[in-house]
């Protein structure tokens, strides 16, 4: 039996569009000629002609981000600074350092949303019909991962815009059958802002903003952003690894989530 792995994150990348511009990432360069001042402070007075090779030092990047730049894991404290309240006194949020590990390595369910249009918010019932049709029941811990049509926007301006998003109903009808981590290639769990926006303009409901986030208040949970290469996944049959970065008291931690499948 041999192992094969699907790369399931973005890139970070300056040129690649997968943030509004006050929220994309900076890198920044260096390298191995360019870090004699470094070299220096180690070894004094050593140039960049005395190393061995006479390149220099090291190659290094500097990277300045949030912790929901590039694919990253959101911890429930991202949501609201309670959770499981639905069925008791609510409980202080867990961040990022203190998710379970084993939430973060557990079976891979995917579910195709690719047919719904930018905007529109995923039901119970949508949710329901899709794991019928990949005949599928969910287990607890399962990996829930939602493949919408912004998989294939990355890079392009409006991929914030693009993509369906899970709405309330469908994120508790998850989370009530013991799923703690799910994920999206989406910008956001939930639909896009912009769609948001206008409902809560017309309506005056703003229950509306990040109803799929604000689940966690009722069940914690936590959920993956920015994935990628979802189309190449079946409906289930693999594995999901996405450890977090383990930054303290953080709402969110960046993770290079892969795909394993055993064949």
């Amino acid at each position: 039996m041999t192992r094969r792995f699907v790369d399931l994150s973005i890139t970070l990348d300056n040129d690649v569009v997968s943030d509004p511009p006050f929220l994309r990432p900076k890198i920044t360069y260096q390298a191995h000629g360019e870090t004699v001042a470094e070299l220096q402070h180690f070894f004094p007075g050593v140039t960049a002609e005395d190393t061995p090779d006479g390149a220099g030092f090291a190659a290094a990047e500097w990277v300045t981000l949030t912790t929901h730049n590039g694919t990253h894991l959101d911890a429930p404290y991202h949501f609201h600074p309670t959770m499981d309240g639905r069925d008791g006194e609510p409980q202080r949020s867990i961040t990022i350092d203190e998710v379970p590990l084993e939430w973060c390595f557990q079976p891979g369910v995917k579910l195709d949303f690719r047919h719904f249009p930018d905007g529109y918010v995923v039901t119970a019932t949508d949710v329901e019909a899709e794991l019928a049709r990949i005949g599928h029941s969910l287990q607890p811990l399962d990996i829930v991962l939602v493949n919408t049509a912004a998989g294939t926007a990355l890079g392009q301006p409006d991929y914030v815009n693009r993509g369906c998003g899970m709405g309330y109903e469908a994120t508790i009808y998850l989370t009530e059958r013991g799923v703690r981590v799910t994920g999206t290639d989406a910008w956001s769990w939930d639909a896009p802002f912009s769609y948001t926006a206008q409902k809560v303009k017309e309506t005056g409901d703003t229950s509306l903003i990040w109803e799929g986030h604000k689940a966690g208040r009722d069940i914690g949970y936590c959920h993956l952003e920015k994935l990628h290469n979802l189309e190449s996944l079946p409906g289930h049959g693999f594995m999901v690894s996405c450890f977090p970065h383990k930054i303290k008291g953080a709402s969110a931690g960046w993770t290079r989530a892969v795909a394993i499948f055993e064949e």
